[in-house]
């Protein structure tokens, strides 16, 4: 142990309100559990209630603090206040040492606020996407800038990422590039292998997930005869997890519930959908995880957005940014599972968002601004050049 190291754990209380962030947030939960340097307080706010409760169990993490902020359809504004006074009362009685937050939620836009507002340092992890449009995604593009101009550590997934940060003015000691922790979260989960394929027929298999809210409404329903014109093929096989929100299964419904080629199906745990993705020939999604999930098991992913704040992906030719035109989704769809060549070279482009040791790396580095002895040097990252 160096001569001037702490001996004291350092106190991060973690912010998660939805599946992805319980994802993303959990390999370093677990990861600060299991460490002397670290005590982890996790708070639940409860934004994807229904979805997050299980989800943390199957992830092997305990939240010691949850909120009940969630009321039938309402709205930005009213979310968002009752967060800022919830998250500031938890931040307030707890005094933590830091508070992490992850990506663009109001979770984590609030998150961040309520701890600015008691002046404790903020990490946040999955920093610096931007899709350069203010309001899309909505809200969370101005979310992310936001928790920009707050956080104290940023931890960029990827090189471009990072750049956007220091473009915008963050100074460069404070951006760490990581990869992404959802890669972390991933191979964790296939090593555990508890997760069931939701894939039934030997048919070609294609995985959608559809919820943006900048999708909702007559865009989605497009999008949903699309899909049921790819799956009129007859050798096609689509497995819809149905996202809880009213407004998607008003949207999808009454498209594709009658399909014989299509299973509609509740939102999968984690485990289920990590299996599903991991069985899957294509994957058509709207999802910012999915995209950054797919190329790691070599599954190409055409991405139903206007924007992405991945583009990376599209870059490597992992994914396709495909927007939302019903033919042209069809035709891309159609264009890979019919064309061998075109597939390959997508399924084989490899994944530009981390290697499994981004949750190594943000640990060192808190550990070594704590003063913290740290058991092991950085994980080197493939990431940034030498």
């Amino acid at each position: 142990m160096s001569p001037n190291a702490s001996t004291t754990p350092v106190r991060a209380m973690l912010v998660l309100g939805t599946r992805p962030e319980a994802i993303k947030l959990a390999p370093v939960a677990r990861a600060m559990a299991a460490s002397p340097h670290f005590t982890p307080l996790v708070v639940s706010t409860g934004q994807h209630r229904e979805m997050l409760q299980q989800m943390l169990e199957l992830l092997h993490v305990e939240a010691k603090f949850e909120l009940d902020v969630m009321r039938e359809r309402q709205d930005l504004a009213k979310l968002t206040a009752r967060l800022v006074d919830g998250l500031g009362e938890v931040v307030h009685a707890e005094r933590p040492d830091l508070v992490v937050v992850q990506g663009d939620t109001t979770s984590a836009l609030t998150g961040a606020l309520a701890a600015f507002y008691e002046h404790i340092p903020v990490a946040h992890v999955e920093a610096g996407l931007r899709t350069g449009v203010a309001d899309n995604p909505f809200p969370e593009e101005l979310n992310r800038r936001l928790i920009g101009r707050i956080a104290r550590w940023h931890f960029a997934p990827t090189p471009r990422a990072a750049g956007h940060l220091t473009t915008e003015g963050v100074p460069e000691a404070e951006v760490f590039v990581t990869g992404n922790t959802v890669i972390d979260n991933l191979l964790w989960v296939l090593r555990e292998g508890t997760g069931r394929n939701h894939f039934r027929t030997g048919l070609r298999r294609v995985l959608v997930t559809l919820h943006r809210r900048e999708n909702q409404g007559d865009t989605m329903r497009a999008m949903g005869k699309a899909l049921r014109r790819l799956a009129d093929r007859g050798d096609v096989e689509i497995v819809l997890p149905l996202h809880k929100s009213p407004a998607v299964r008003e949207a999808l419904l009454p498209e594709l519930s009658d399909h014989p080629d299509i299973r509609i199906v509740e939102p999968l745990d984690y485990l289920d959908f990590s299996a599903t993705l991991a069985g899957c020939d294509l994957v058509l999604t709207d999802s910012g995880g999915v995209q950054e999930e797919a190329p790691t098991l070599g599954k190409p992913a055409l991405v139903l957005r206007t924007t992405t704040e991945r583009p990376e992906a599209v870059e490597a030719g992992a994914a396709r940014l495909v927007g939302t035109d019903p033919q042209v989704i069809l035709d891309a769809a159609e264009r890979l599972l019919d064309d061998q060549d075109a597939y390959l070279r997508m399924a084989k482009a490899g994944n530009p968002f981390g290697d499994g040791h981004a949750t190594e790396r943000i640990l060192a580095q808190l550990a070594e601004d704590f003063g913290v002895d740290a058991a092991a040097a950085p994980t080197p990252n493939p990431l940034v050049a030498p």
